[in-house]
């Protein structure tokens, strides 16, 4: 199928590994990779080398975790999430062996043998706290990882995610992935109009957290074809949000549309993958291929029980090429830069908080 008018969008559909549909992977277990004993004694000694030392969280590198053998199936599971289908899970971690700080250090350890971390909002966060701390969805400021109400599929402002699940809740909060190439492919298949129309520059909400300098909200594609990839960058409730501003258009009737289409696709279980989390899971997305869902939730009455993630946002120092228009959002696209990426606002000084 050709797809020829326009200069910014792939000429044909995108095949390979990048391209794959959930209901083929449905009884697939091959993207589940198991720490083996001896593994998670060489996170055990990592961790406690660091602890000795006295390294802060946020601080800690590549070279302060030593792995002698883990490190080089990192290589491997990291080259298959930047040329590959885009996403693992590592499974086996014992999480309640350890206290929060232990458990903080072993997974900053495991991040830093895939790049450096970022700041995950306004105050720095290199490690984020996925749980309901009670805050209203619907104020425009508010993240919607704070509350427990689903989030919808969106990107984040890195080039990978992890996601480690300490306690799960008493019932929903389903972790979804989906493909952004499949998303493009099935468009073109039967509305290329509206694939082209999320090639042009669209507004999104910054939800208060602004570099120094920019507005309120950026205004770049959602999706971006550069050097033979496509790389995506979408979060619908903040495209909506973003309307709050006086500068910035309602939307039109073709970029609804596009929305909705992108939106339908994405809630379709045959193109979708739904996993559940397991205490001591670490999930790791290629941020610029797929996007991330979680179901809403109802939670553990008791504090100590709550559904409770952490997340790492990473630049990888073998990340792909950003077309310029992402220093938009990510403030620079050099590979590997620790500028690359993150939340970014005057003052800011990364920390690496141990409770929400």
């Amino acid at each position: 199928m050709s797809l020829n008018k326009s200069l910014s969008m792939p000429k044909e559909l995108i095949t390979g590994q990048s391209a794959w549909y959930g209901r083929d992977l449905l009884d697939s277990t091959d993207w589940i990779k198991f720490f083996s004993q001896s593994e998670k004694l060489e996170l055990d000694a990592a961790m406690r080398s660091v602890k000795e030392k006295k390294i802060k969280i946020e601080d800690i590198k590549k070279t302060d975790f030593v792995l002698p053998n883990l490190s080089k199936k990192f290589d491997l599971i990291q080259k298959e999430l930047l040329e590959g289908r885009g996403f693992t899970l590592l499974r086996g971690l014992d999480v309640d062996q350890y206290h929060i700080e232990e458990n903080a250090i072993i997974y900053a350890g495991i991040g830093s043998h895939f790049g450096h971390t970022l700041p995950q909002n306004a105050k720095g966060h290199v490690i984020g706290h996925i749980k309901d701390v009670g805050l209203d969805h619907k104020d425009p400021n508010v993240r919607i990882y704070q509350t427990n109400v689903r989030q919808t599929y969106h990107t984040d402002s890195c080039d990978l995610v992890f996601l480690l699940c300490l306690k799960t809740a008493k019932s929903g909060g389903l972790s979804s992935i989906v493909s952004s190439v499949t998303i493009f492919n099935e468009m073109c298949k039967e509305r290329p109009d509206l694939a082209e129309a999320l090639f042009m520059p669209i507004e999104t909400d910054r939800r208060g957290e602004i570099p120094s300098g920019q507005l309120g909200y950026y205004r770049m594609p959602i999706f971006n074809w550069f050097r033979g990839r496509l790389s995506t960058l979408y979060t619908r409730r903040y495209i909506e949000s973003a309307r709050r501003f006086p500068a910035v258009p309602a939307l039109t009737e073709i970029q609804t549309q596009a929305l909705n289409m992108f939106d339908q696709l994405a809630n379709d279980s045959a193109i979708n993958l739904h996993m559940e989390f397991k205490p001591g899971d670490i999930q790791i997305l290629h941020n610029h291929q797929i996007l991330h869902d979680r179901t809403d939730f109802e939670d553990w009455p008791d504090e100590e029980r709550k559904r409770h993630l952490l997340r790492l946002w990473i630049v990888s120092p073998n990340g792909r090429p950003l077309p310029p228009i992402f220093s938009e959002r990510y403030g620079s696209v050099k590979i590997g830069s620790r500028k690359r990426g993150g939340i970014r606002v005057v003052g800011q000084k990364l920390t690496a908080p141990l409770y929400p």
